[in-house]
């Protein structure tokens, strides 16, 4: 586990302390499993346990951790079962997500939409997967914020923790990235058109194949990480 010495302001502490927990499990420089060893980040993150505290049970309402008794807070480790189920739902959600989106974006909003996928298409020329990563997080929520219906924002963005890491590491084969950003540039074409069924058949799509590059990554025990992604997009 590692990551640089970061000086982060005291105002809302805890949420910063969150955003930068919730980065190093998603990029998995904390592995699913291992225990988050609070002294060590204390150290790392440059505070005080109280904080630190605080953030990790932010965490655990996200479901990115645990928190067992006499244990302390493990990093979640999803079986076969946990990932099809919560992709199947999650697939939902992005088709509901997408297709009203469609329907009620407006033209400031695809047009932020429009220069953060550009943003994204640089980072994916330049192999900078956290880069990428994080634009492509910012272009679902985007996409989801577009929809105009608070139930389902509150519904997508907690299923959506649980699968975070997952997504992240599902990029990491070169064709299979390549495929997500070509299906990425189907979304835009949908939005563009304002057409709700591409949207929902391009997103359904994007998350079943995530879905199963996940499947065999996990039954094939693939836990890697890019060298490259411990440094970038910082």
């Amino acid at each position: 586990m590692t990551a640089e010495v970061i000086a982060i302001p005291r105002a809302a502490l805890h949420d910063q302390v969150a955003h930068r927990l919730r980065q190093m499990l998603v990029e998995n420089r904390i592995a699913p499993g291992a225990k988050l060893n609070e002294r060590e980040l204390a150290e790392v993150l440059q505070v005080s346990r109280t904080p630190l505290r605080e953030a990790i049970k932010m965490l655990a309402a996200e479901g990115l951790v645990e928190l067992v008794p006499n244990r302390g807070a493990i990093a979640v480790s999803l079986t076969e079962a946990d990932v099809l189920n919560t992709f199947e739902v999650m697939a939902g959600l992005e088709a509901l997500s997408g297709a009203l989106a469609a329907e009620r974006i407006t033209d400031d909003e695809l047009a932020e939409i429009k220069a953060m996928h550009f943003e994204m298409m640089a980072a994916y020329t330049r192999k900078d997967l956290s880069s990428y990563y994080r634009l492509n997080a910012k272009i679902h929520s985007a996409i989801n914020a577009a929809a105009r219906n608070p139930v389902l924002s509150s519904t997508y963005n907690q299923v959506n923790a649980r699968l975070q890491a997952l997504r992240f590491r599902s990029n990491q084969d070169g064709e299979k990235w390549k495929r997500a950003m070509e299906e990425h540039d189907r979304m835009i074409e949908a939005l563009s058109a304002r057409d709700p069924h591409a949207m929902r058949d391009v997103l359904v799509m994007h998350l079943n194949n995530k879905r199963d590059v996940v499947v065999d990554q996990l039954r094939r025990g693939v836990n890697t990480q890019v060298a490259s992604a411990a440094g970038a997009g910082e």
